[in-house]
Protein backbone atom coordinates (compact mmCIF):
# COMPACT_ATOMS: atom_id res chain seq x y z
CA UNK A 1 0.00 0.00 0.00
CA UNK A 2 1.44 3.17 -0.72
CA UNK A 3 2.11 5.85 1.63
CA UNK A 4 1.54 9.50 1.62
CA UNK A 5 2.78 12.24 3.89
CA UNK A 6 1.40 15.66 4.27
CA UNK A 7 4.01 18.53 5.52
CA UNK A 8 2.13 21.71 6.76
CA UNK A 9 3.92 24.59 8.31
CA UNK A 10 2.02 26.52 11.01
CA UNK A 11 2.72 29.73 11.98
CA UNK A 12 -0.08 31.89 14.44
CA UNK A 13 -2.65 29.55 13.03
CA UNK A 14 -4.05 28.93 16.72
CA UNK A 15 -7.39 29.80 15.53
CA UNK A 16 -7.76 27.79 12.36
CA UNK A 17 -5.33 25.22 11.86
CA UNK A 18 -7.49 22.73 13.64
CA UNK A 19 -10.02 23.51 10.78
CA UNK A 20 -7.91 22.10 8.06
CA UNK A 21 -6.66 19.60 9.75
CA UNK A 22 -10.43 18.36 10.28
CA UNK A 23 -10.84 19.09 6.40
CA UNK A 24 -8.07 17.26 5.70
CA UNK A 25 -9.11 14.13 7.91
CA UNK A 26 -12.52 13.94 6.30
CA UNK A 27 -11.04 13.70 3.09
CA UNK A 28 -8.45 11.19 3.46
CA UNK A 29 -11.15 9.17 4.99
CA UNK A 30 -12.88 9.55 1.85
CA UNK A 31 -10.86 9.81 -1.18
CA UNK A 32 -7.69 8.14 0.03
CA UNK A 33 -8.72 4.87 1.84
CA UNK A 34 -6.12 2.78 -0.11
CA UNK A 35 -3.44 5.11 0.88
CA UNK A 36 -1.20 4.56 4.65
CA UNK A 37 -0.94 8.23 5.77
CA UNK A 38 0.77 10.71 8.60
CA UNK A 39 0.03 14.36 8.93
CA UNK A 40 3.29 16.17 9.92
CA UNK A 41 2.68 19.74 11.44
CA UNK A 42 5.17 21.99 11.77
CA UNK A 43 5.22 25.06 14.58
CA UNK A 44 7.41 27.74 13.46
CA UNK A 45 8.14 29.47 16.55
CA UNK A 46 4.11 31.03 16.57
CA UNK A 47 3.38 33.59 18.91
CA UNK A 48 0.24 32.65 20.06
CA UNK A 49 -0.81 29.21 21.38
CA UNK A 50 -0.36 27.54 18.23
CA UNK A 51 1.74 25.12 19.39
CA UNK A 52 -0.91 24.06 22.17
CA UNK A 53 -3.48 23.97 19.36
CA UNK A 54 -1.18 21.12 17.66
CA UNK A 55 -0.72 19.12 20.62
CA UNK A 56 -4.36 19.22 20.97
CA UNK A 57 -4.90 17.59 17.21
CA UNK A 58 -1.60 15.46 17.66
CA UNK A 59 -3.42 13.70 20.94
CA UNK A 60 -6.80 13.52 18.78
CA UNK A 61 -5.89 12.12 15.54
CA UNK A 62 -3.26 8.98 15.56
CA UNK A 63 -1.75 9.65 12.16
CA UNK A 64 -0.61 13.25 13.03
CA UNK A 65 2.90 14.17 14.94
CA UNK A 66 3.80 18.01 15.65
CA UNK A 67 7.61 19.46 15.20
CA UNK A 68 8.08 22.56 17.50
CA UNK A 69 11.09 24.55 16.14
CA UNK A 70 13.51 26.17 18.87
CA UNK A 71 12.50 29.15 17.45
CA UNK A 72 11.32 31.54 13.77
CA UNK A 73 13.40 29.50 10.82
CA UNK A 74 10.53 31.00 8.00
CA UNK A 75 8.24 28.44 6.01
CA UNK A 76 10.98 26.93 3.66
CA UNK A 77 13.02 25.78 6.84
CA UNK A 78 9.81 24.49 8.46
CA UNK A 79 8.90 22.55 5.41
CA UNK A 80 12.63 21.14 5.38
CA UNK A 81 12.13 20.41 9.07
CA UNK A 82 8.95 18.28 7.98
CA UNK A 83 10.41 16.60 4.82
CA UNK A 84 13.29 15.45 7.19
CA UNK A 85 10.31 13.17 9.43
CA UNK A 86 7.98 12.52 6.41
CA UNK A 87 8.84 8.49 5.33
CA UNK A 88 6.02 8.65 2.74
CA UNK A 89 6.54 7.23 -0.98
CA UNK A 90 4.27 11.14 -1.85
CA UNK A 91 5.43 14.02 0.00
CA UNK A 92 1.90 16.60 0.02
CA UNK A 93 3.22 19.93 0.81
CA UNK A 94 0.19 22.52 1.72
CA UNK A 95 -0.61 25.33 4.20
CA UNK A 96 -2.18 25.67 7.51
CA UNK A 97 -4.88 28.51 6.78
CA UNK A 98 -7.23 25.62 4.57
CA UNK A 99 -7.11 28.10 1.31
CA UNK A 100 -5.40 25.21 0.30
CA UNK A 101 -8.66 22.56 0.20
CA UNK A 102 -7.23 19.23 1.45
CA UNK A 103 -10.33 18.14 -0.99
CA UNK A 104 -8.03 19.23 -3.72
CA UNK A 105 -5.17 17.00 -2.47
CA UNK A 106 -6.32 13.59 -4.85
CA UNK A 107 -5.87 15.77 -8.08
CA UNK A 108 -2.29 16.28 -6.79
CA UNK A 109 -1.64 12.42 -6.01
CA UNK A 110 -3.26 11.06 -9.33
CA UNK A 111 -1.31 13.81 -11.51
CA UNK A 112 1.69 11.79 -10.33
CA UNK A 113 2.83 9.12 -12.83
CA UNK A 114 6.15 8.02 -14.84
CA UNK A 115 6.48 10.99 -16.40
CA UNK A 116 5.66 14.03 -13.69
CA UNK A 117 8.27 13.83 -10.09
CA UNK A 118 6.44 16.96 -9.19
CA UNK A 119 2.90 18.34 -9.02
CA UNK A 120 2.04 21.74 -8.70
CA UNK A 121 -1.52 23.10 -7.72
CA UNK A 122 -2.61 26.09 -10.23
CA UNK A 123 -5.74 28.29 -9.32
CA UNK A 124 -8.63 29.08 -11.44
CA UNK A 125 -9.02 31.98 -9.03
CA UNK A 126 -6.30 33.03 -6.45
CA UNK A 127 -8.17 34.13 -2.89
CA UNK A 128 -4.58 35.62 -1.63
CA UNK A 129 -4.84 39.29 -0.97
CA UNK A 130 -3.63 41.72 -3.17
CA UNK A 131 -0.18 42.15 -1.44
CA UNK A 132 0.17 38.37 -1.41
CA UNK A 133 -0.72 38.16 -5.13
CA UNK A 134 1.84 40.67 -5.91
CA UNK A 135 4.57 38.91 -3.90
CA UNK A 136 4.10 35.39 -5.85
CA UNK A 137 4.24 37.23 -8.98
CA UNK A 138 7.94 39.19 -8.24
CA UNK A 139 8.68 35.18 -6.49
CA UNK A 140 7.40 33.85 -9.93
CA UNK A 141 9.65 36.28 -12.22
CA UNK A 142 12.19 35.80 -10.10
CA UNK A 143 12.50 32.01 -10.36
CA UNK A 144 11.73 32.13 -14.14
CA UNK A 145 14.46 34.26 -14.88
CA UNK A 146 17.17 34.17 -12.44
CA UNK A 147 16.46 29.84 -11.84
CA UNK A 148 15.07 28.91 -15.61
CA UNK A 149 11.51 28.00 -14.29
CA UNK A 150 9.60 27.24 -17.69
CA UNK A 151 7.20 30.61 -18.46
CA UNK A 152 4.46 28.34 -18.26
CA UNK A 153 4.82 26.56 -14.86
CA UNK A 154 3.04 27.77 -11.94
CA UNK A 155 4.39 27.26 -8.60
CA UNK A 156 2.93 27.39 -5.82
CA UNK A 157 2.94 26.66 -2.13
CA UNK A 158 0.31 23.30 -2.45
CA UNK A 159 2.46 20.31 -4.32
CA UNK A 160 2.84 16.83 -4.24
CA UNK A 161 6.41 14.89 -4.77
CA UNK A 162 7.91 11.91 -5.14
CA UNK A 163 10.23 10.50 -2.73
CA UNK A 164 13.27 10.12 -4.26
CA UNK A 165 12.70 14.13 -4.91
CA UNK A 166 12.55 14.94 -0.92
CA UNK A 167 15.67 12.88 -0.55
CA UNK A 168 17.44 14.70 -2.82
CA UNK A 169 15.96 18.26 -1.58
CA UNK A 170 17.41 16.80 1.77
CA UNK A 171 21.15 16.67 0.80
CA UNK A 172 20.53 21.10 0.81
CA UNK A 173 21.61 21.37 4.56
CA UNK A 174 22.57 24.71 4.68
CA UNK A 175 20.48 27.43 6.02
CA UNK A 176 18.23 29.62 3.90
CA UNK A 177 16.85 26.85 1.72
CA UNK A 178 14.70 27.88 -0.71
CA UNK A 179 12.22 25.36 -2.30
CA UNK A 180 11.53 25.87 -5.37
CA UNK A 181 15.52 26.41 -6.30
CA UNK A 182 15.81 23.05 -4.82
CA UNK A 183 12.81 21.60 -6.87
CA UNK A 184 14.16 23.17 -10.04
CA UNK A 185 17.81 21.83 -9.67
CA UNK A 186 16.30 18.84 -9.09
CA UNK A 187 13.72 17.58 -11.92
CA UNK A 188 12.82 19.15 -14.73
CA UNK A 189 9.36 16.69 -14.86
CA UNK A 190 7.13 19.12 -13.31
CA UNK A 191 3.38 19.94 -14.36
CA UNK A 192 0.69 21.79 -13.06
CA UNK A 193 -3.28 20.74 -12.06
CA UNK A 194 -5.76 23.16 -12.23
CA UNK A 195 -7.70 23.52 -8.87
CA UNK A 196 -10.04 25.90 -6.71
CA UNK A 197 -8.62 28.00 -4.03
CA UNK A 198 -10.73 28.84 -0.98
CA UNK A 199 -11.60 32.73 0.51
CA UNK A 200 -9.65 32.53 4.14
CA UNK A 201 -11.98 32.58 6.62
CA UNK A 202 -9.89 33.26 9.71
CA UNK A 203 -7.34 35.79 10.42
CA UNK A 204 -5.51 37.28 8.04
CA UNK A 205 -1.70 36.50 6.05
CA UNK A 206 1.74 35.94 7.79
CA UNK A 207 3.63 37.31 4.86
CA UNK A 208 4.99 40.42 5.15
CA UNK A 209 6.77 42.55 2.92
CA UNK A 210 10.29 41.74 5.42
CA UNK A 211 9.62 37.87 4.35
CA UNK A 212 9.10 38.26 0.86
CA UNK A 213 12.22 40.07 0.66
CA UNK A 214 13.95 37.01 2.50
CA UNK A 215 12.10 34.96 0.60
CA UNK A 216 13.81 36.35 -2.90
CA UNK A 217 17.15 37.06 -1.34
CA UNK A 218 17.45 33.25 -0.44
CA UNK A 219 16.01 32.69 -4.21
CA UNK A 220 18.35 34.58 -5.72
CA UNK A 221 21.59 34.82 -3.63
CA UNK A 222 21.38 30.77 -3.00
CA UNK A 223 20.91 29.07 -6.35
CA UNK A 224 21.84 31.67 -8.90
CA UNK A 225 25.06 33.72 -9.92
CA UNK A 226 23.20 36.18 -12.21
CA UNK A 227 23.01 38.63 -9.57
CA UNK A 228 26.51 39.13 -10.01
CA UNK A 229 26.37 39.40 -13.48
CA UNK A 230 23.69 42.35 -13.37
CA UNK A 231 25.61 43.49 -11.18
CA UNK A 232 28.72 43.96 -13.34
CA UNK A 233 26.61 44.97 -16.53
CA UNK A 234 25.12 47.73 -13.97
CA UNK A 235 28.60 48.69 -13.22
CA UNK A 236 29.50 49.25 -16.62
CA UNK A 237 26.32 51.26 -17.03
CA UNK A 238 27.30 53.84 -14.74
CA UNK A 239 31.33 53.89 -15.65
CA UNK A 240 30.07 54.54 -18.74
CA UNK A 241 27.43 57.09 -17.44
CA UNK A 242 31.05 58.53 -15.77
CA UNK A 243 33.36 58.89 -19.17
CA UNK A 244 30.26 60.54 -21.23
CA UNK A 245 30.09 63.14 -18.40
CA UNK A 246 34.20 63.96 -18.21
CA UNK A 247 33.99 63.86 -21.94
CA UNK A 248 31.08 66.35 -21.89
CA UNK A 249 33.45 68.35 -19.14
CA UNK A 250 36.66 67.82 -21.62
CA UNK A 251 34.28 69.79 -24.58
CA UNK A 252 32.65 72.73 -22.71
CA UNK A 253 36.16 73.19 -21.40
CA UNK A 254 38.14 73.16 -24.88
CA UNK A 255 35.30 75.26 -26.42
CA UNK A 256 34.72 77.92 -23.92
CA UNK A 257 31.35 77.05 -22.86
CA UNK A 258 30.19 79.55 -20.38
CA UNK A 259 28.99 76.22 -17.91
CA UNK A 260 30.19 76.26 -14.35
CA UNK A 261 32.38 73.60 -14.10
CA UNK A 262 33.91 72.37 -10.58
CA UNK A 263 31.84 71.08 -7.61
CA UNK A 264 29.21 70.32 -9.43
CA UNK A 265 29.96 68.39 -11.95
CA UNK A 266 32.84 66.38 -9.63
CA UNK A 267 29.92 65.76 -6.99
CA UNK A 268 28.02 63.66 -9.66
CA UNK A 269 31.08 61.92 -11.38
CA UNK A 270 32.00 60.63 -7.54
CA UNK A 271 27.95 59.65 -6.94
CA UNK A 272 27.87 57.97 -10.07
CA UNK A 273 31.13 55.44 -9.58
CA UNK A 274 30.29 55.53 -5.71
CA UNK A 275 27.14 54.26 -6.43
CA UNK A 276 28.37 51.23 -8.81
CA UNK A 277 30.87 50.27 -6.09
CA UNK A 278 28.53 50.48 -3.15
CA UNK A 279 26.14 48.04 -5.27
CA UNK A 280 28.93 45.74 -6.80
CA UNK A 281 30.26 44.99 -2.87
CA UNK A 282 26.88 45.04 -1.37
CA UNK A 283 25.94 42.61 -3.38
CA UNK A 284 29.33 40.43 -2.79
CA UNK A 285 28.98 40.83 0.67
CA UNK A 286 25.45 38.89 0.73
CA UNK A 287 26.80 36.09 -0.95
CA UNK A 288 30.32 35.78 1.32
CA UNK A 289 28.28 36.41 4.48
CA UNK A 290 25.88 33.34 3.15
CA UNK A 291 29.32 31.23 2.34
CA UNK A 292 30.36 32.36 5.86
CA UNK A 293 27.02 31.22 7.86
CA UNK A 294 27.20 28.13 5.75
CA UNK A 295 31.02 27.37 7.17
CA UNK A 296 30.18 27.97 10.51
CA UNK A 297 27.22 25.35 10.22
CA UNK A 298 24.53 27.98 11.11
CA UNK A 299 21.37 25.86 11.72
CA UNK A 300 18.81 25.03 8.70
CA UNK A 301 16.42 24.70 11.63
CA UNK A 302 16.39 23.55 15.07
CA UNK A 303 14.03 21.00 16.14
CA UNK A 304 12.68 21.93 20.01
CA UNK A 305 10.82 18.78 20.60
CA UNK A 306 8.45 15.86 18.22
CA UNK A 307 5.46 15.13 19.34
CA UNK A 308 3.28 11.73 18.57
CA UNK A 309 -0.12 10.09 19.58
CA UNK A 310 0.50 7.69 21.98
CA UNK A 311 -1.64 5.28 20.30
CA UNK A 312 0.11 5.94 17.21
CA UNK A 313 -1.26 3.85 14.24
CA UNK A 314 0.63 6.11 11.22
CA UNK A 315 3.35 4.93 8.58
Amino acid sequence: MQKVSFVIPCYNSELFVENTIQDLEENIDKELKNYLTEIILVNDSSKDETIKKLKEITKKYSNVITIDLARNFGQHSAIMAGLRQAVGDLIVCMDDDGQTPPSEVKKLIDAIDNETDVVYAKYEEKKHSKFRNFGSKVNDYMAQSLLGKPKKLYISSFFCMKKYVKDEILMYNNPYPYLEGLVLRTTNKIKNVVVNHKERAVGKTNYTLKKLLSLWVNGFTNFSVKPLRIAIVFSAIFVAMALIMIIMIIVNKINNYNVPLGWSSTMVVLLIIGASITFILGLIGEYIGRIYLSINNNPQMVIREVIKNEKEDNI
